[in-house]
């Protein structure tokens, strides 16, 4: 499992130019569900993410995880960080994960984040979404459940 942070003054999602979800000061996570992936990724993801310290202190500096800033998660499901891109130019997908298992590990990812003191908000699996993010930095994490 991919989860692909990026560290925002506020982002939203918009679906069929609609407004869906927003949110403040916090995280917009792109999240890729891999065909090997169960609860023990969603789970290992989770703890990291709500303890890494990636967000400001009072002086500026990277010292602070999210849920000591009670910042606010965007979490959104993104299949193609499960690419392979070795060969030809095309990415195969064929390590993503199949539609239907990968909807529950992302809806079970949206209520695990939820549990913690983060408020959380989700784009709609599957759907053409307009991502909108406002960088805080620019900061941006890649991490892989695989190798934490």
């Amino acid at each position: 499992m991919k989860a692909l942070i990026q560290r925002v003054a506020r982002g939203s999602v918009k679906i069929d130019d609609k407004p869906h979800a927003q949110i403040g000061r916090g995280y917009v996570i792109f999240l890729g569900v891999c065909e090997e992936d169960t609860k023990k990724d969603v789970t290992k993801l989770v703890d990291k993410i709500v303890n890494l310290r990636i967000m400001s202190d009072e002086y500026g500096k990277m010292n602070c995880s999210i849920l000591e800033t009670k910042g606010e998660i965007l979490l959104v499901s993104q299949f193609t960080l499960c690419a392979d891109c070795k060969k030809g130019r095309r990415p195969s997908f064929i390590h993503a994960m199949k539609p239907e298992k990968s909807k529950r590990l992302y809806e079970y990812m949206g209520q695990e984040l939820a549990k913690t003191e983060v408020r959380v908000q989700t784009g709609v699996f599957g759907a053409m979404m307009d991502v909108e993010i406002i960088n805080d930095g620019p900061v941006t994490i890649l991490l892989d459940s695989q190798t934490l």
